[in-house]
């Protein structure tokens, strides 16, 4: 196997990434069962945090490759994440609503316990995506290739697993929604690694969003959030539906935007702090 790993390093990683990656996920679903997962839904994200660990180590490199490194820095890019992921999916949201004509209240029944509660389990779910996706693979390809093909492949595979589900193929508009949303989605994650050096910033963005998505805005009260959309506007025709993707996702870009500049600025702000010592 050394030889093979010596002799084609390139392929090689990509074939052991993809077994060690799908042997994780199997064994984890055998250990997961239904009792444990009710309480500890963690068996899958450790599972794929121990592979990446050890597919670094083959390329005689660290979790710090990836900002996987528990230092306070890194892990305080969780908490920025999650506060900025709910900030930027409530203003796609009240955007959506000024162009819909929706209207948001505050929910007159809240269980709070149970919205705060969820973040434990939404997290795990997050963790796995971004270690599949934004994770030693997607630094791999850039290595061999570049930040835009990266992007483009692990888009479309990020966005394949969301429609994989018949359901969503067979409602178009629905799909439609997918397919200009998941990309975007994609971006919003990658820029936030690539500007942060550290994996923990699209987990904590990638968790805002769904906890947001789930329990911040929804058109359902029953306790389940804490802001309900009245009068919730479907679209029947396709120029309806376009303007409201592009003005949804605009918000999405235009904060991808900000992280990108942000970066940039912060490594120039690096780059002139060591050059003056």
């Amino acid at each position: 196997m050394m030889y093979l790993l010596n002799q084609f390093p390139v392929t090689s990683r990509y074939v052991v990434a993809i077994l060690l990656f799908a042997l994780a996920l199997m064994l984890s679903t055998l250990i997961d069962g239904p009792t444990l997962k009710q309480y500890f839904p963690y068996v899958s994200a450790i599972s794929l945090f121990l592979v990446t660990w050890f597919l670094f180590k083959l390329d005689k490199k660290k979790l710090e490759a990836i900002g996987l490194n528990l230092t306070l820095r890194n892990v305080s890019f969780i908490f920025f994440g999650l506060f900025l992921g709910v900030i930027v999916f409530l203003v796609a949201s009240f955007a959506r609503a000024f162009y819909t004509g929706e209207t948001i209240i505050f929910s007159s029944v809240v269980d709070y316990r149970a919205i705060i509660n969820s973040l434990y389990f939404i997290l795990p779910t997050v963790a796995v995506e971004e270690l599949l996706f934004r994770g030693y693979l997607f630094k791999k390809t850039i290595a061999i290739s570049n930040v835009v093909v990266a992007n483009i492949v692990f888009s479309v595979l990020f966005t394949l697993i969301h429609i994989a589900d018949e359901s969503v193929i067979s409602n178009s508009g629905h799909l439609v929604i997918l397919l200009m949303s998941i990309p975007v989605g994609h971006l919003f994650f990658a820029t936030a690694l690539l500007r942060s050096r550290t994996l923990f910033f699209p987990i904590g963005l990638h968790l805002g969003n769904n906890w947001a998505t789930r329990h911040l805005i929804s058109s359902q009260g029953e306790g389940q959030s804490i802001l309900v959309v009245l009068d919730r506007v479907t679209f029947d025709t396709w120029p309806s539906l376009i303007g409201f993707l592009l003005i949804f996702n605009g918000v999405f870009l235009f904060a991808t935007s900000i992280i990108w500049k942000w970066g940039k600025w912060r490594s120039k702000g690096s780059s002139l702090c060591r050059k003056s010592f």
